[in-house]
Order: C-alpha cells, then structure tokens, then sequence
C-alpha cells in the first residue's frame, strides 16, 4: 500500500490515480497519522461492500490477519477463511520449509 501525505496529493494525484486503476489501495496521511484509505472503485466494491471489500485488500497484502480482517468484514473467523477460499484467495500462506517444519511437528504430536 503506498503512502502519500496530505500536502502530496496535489504533486501526486495522478499517481494515486493509478494506484487506484490498478486495484491498490493508498493511505493518506496528515502530520505522520492517518487521515484516509482511498479505496478503488470495482465490482469487488459494489458486490461486497466497502467493509468487506477492504478486509480481503488489506489480508491479500499482509496488512492484516485474518482475524482482524473478519473483524472489519463484520464476519466471524470461519465466515471470513470461507469467503477468501469461495474467492480463490489462499487462507493460509507457508514457505516450503516452514510448511514442512509445520507438518512434522503436527506428525510429532499425533
């Protein structure tokens, strides 16, 4: 997610522009805090509505997990896991080697 700050806007408006053609989303900020998200306009958008349409964005580019993305989407944990997985979006992401250190130790307690 790029970060523009509120004075940049007018130097910039055309590459959060993009961002937002581009399905990204960017946080302007006032004085180093946030002040607003700009949210592309989709189908997304439309068919989920803002809450969930953000939560998905922001757990697809890791800036949320997916409990706190629920809690935006106003869903419970399983009810999010199963509209990420309905979307094709994977709900859980490992390195080869940590999965395999996962699976053994899973195998270790079994």
């Amino acid at each position: 997610m790029h970060t523009f700050t509120i004075r940049e806007l007018r130097e910039r408006s055309g590459e959060l522009s993009r961002e937002a053609e581009e399905g990204r989303l960017a946080l302007v900020t006032r004085h180093g805090h946030p002040l607003f998200v700009s949210v592309p306009f989709t189908g997304d958008l439309l068919q989920m509505g803002v809450h969930t349409a953000l939560a998905v964005s922001l757990f697809k580019s890791g800036e949320l997990t997916s409990a706190r993305a629920a809690k935006l989407a106003h869903m419970s944990l399983p009810q999010f896991l199963a509209h990420l997985s309905a979307q094709g979006i994977a709900v859980v992401d490992y390195e080869p080697t940590e999965l395999a250190q996962e699976l053994a130790a899973f195998d270790a307690e079994q």
